[in-house]
């Protein structure tokens, strides 16, 4: 089966820190997968918070996660910030992706634990339909 690769846009237009809680780790005693799925879900929070959205009023309409890809390239242990840079690209009628990119202190430098995306759709929950991205969005999350 191929590994999945996920390439990275240049440029992030958003970036914040998250502590590694004691729940977020495994019997391995290293952050879990399903951990890091929740992580990404508090950065896209945050992400659209800083552009005043939330992922039930995006402009007028919700958004729902349609799929998502996470490559891990270093285990992260509790007490350790994550910084994660976060960028909007691939718009298209109805929907687009958010990528993530995940660094810890190693040393003096920021190494990368992982980089995932994932593929937001347009919904609107009360009908329960897919919906179209509004224009304001393309432009507001790209700055």
């Amino acid at each position: 089966m191929p590994k999945t690769k996920i390439t990275l846009p240049e440029r992030f237009t958003f970036t914040t820190e998250i502590p590694i809680r004691i729940t977020d780790l495994n019997y391995g005693g290293h952050v879990g997968n399903d951990s890091v799925l929740s992580i990404l879900h508090e950065i896209r929070v945050q992400f659209l918070r800083h552009h005043e959205y939330t992922e039930l009023d995006l402009a007028g309409t919700g958004i729902i996660m349609a799929d998502v890809a996470i490559e891990f390239k270093l285990e992260v242990f509790y007490g350790e910030t994550i910084r994660a840079s976060v960028a909007a690209a691939e718009f298209s009628r109805v929907g687009f992706d958010i990528y993530y990119k995940l660094e810890k202190i190693s040393g003096q430098r920021w190494v990368t634990v992982a980089v995932a995306r994932t593929g937001m759709v347009c919904y609107n929950y009360s009908q329960k339909k897919i919906a179209s991205v509004p224009k304001e969005v393309c432009t507001r999350l790209l700055s």
